[in-house]
């Protein structure tokens, strides 16, 4: 069976990035992380890298804070491209990808965001929820287009909202879901493309 080369994109702890490398390890996802990249020097997701063995490299963003100078993202095309990746993976990157990246990889850039989108995109989604009084939450794996938290979804998993939750407890358990969803998501990607 074919693996699919993922490259894996992150700013922060690197938590999903670590699901989806123990994912690979036990078996359960038909792929393998060719690179994990991250905008932050020190982000945490870089030692996750480290530990399992992946290259792994920054990206100096440039001077924007919420998307990538054009020559960074050039860049990061390019770093893509090189390691072979065939799939990008958003694992907490928390910038807006524009179309030097959606142009070299049309519909093989997925996101994964903790609400049931289309309600709530945009930061701190699980805020939004229980602002709202909702009873249920969730989160969501979706292919990345122009616009932020949009694009066609490809899963979903539910959350209930707990009456005594607050916004650490109700994230705390969204993370746990998503760490399930998204390997699963993956993998099922890889076996349509087995498949056809």
């Amino acid at each position: 069976m074919k693996r699919l080369a993922l490259g894996i994109l992150g700013s922060g702890k690197g938590s999903n990035c670590r699901a989806i490398l123990e994912s690979i390890r036990s078996g359960e996802l038909p792929a393998e992380v060719r690179v994990v990249i991250s905008d932050v020097l020190e982000a945490p997701i870089l030692e996750i890298a480290r530990e399992f063995s992946v290259a792994n490299a920054y990206l100096p963003p440039g001077e924007f804070r919420t998307r990538l100078e054009p020559k960074s993202e050039m860049e990061l095309v390019r770093m893509l491209r090189d390691a072979g990746v065939e799939l990008v993976i958003l694992a907490g990157f928390m910038r807006v990808l524009k179309a030097p990246m959606l142009e070299a990889f049309p519909r093989r850039i997925l996101n994964i965001h903790p609400s049931l989108l289309p309600k709530y995109p945009g930061l701190e989604a699980w805020k939004q929820a229980l602002a709202a009084g909702d009873k249920i939450t969730g989160c969501t794996v979706h292919c990345v287009d122009e616009r932020i938290d949009h694009g066609d979804i490809i899963a979903q998993s539910e959350v209930p909202i707990l009456p005594n939750d607050t916004p650490e407890t109700l994230h705390a358990r969204i993370q746990i879901a998503e760490h399930a969803l998204y390997p699963a998501a993956i993998a099922e990607l890889c076996r349509s493309e087995e498949a056809h």
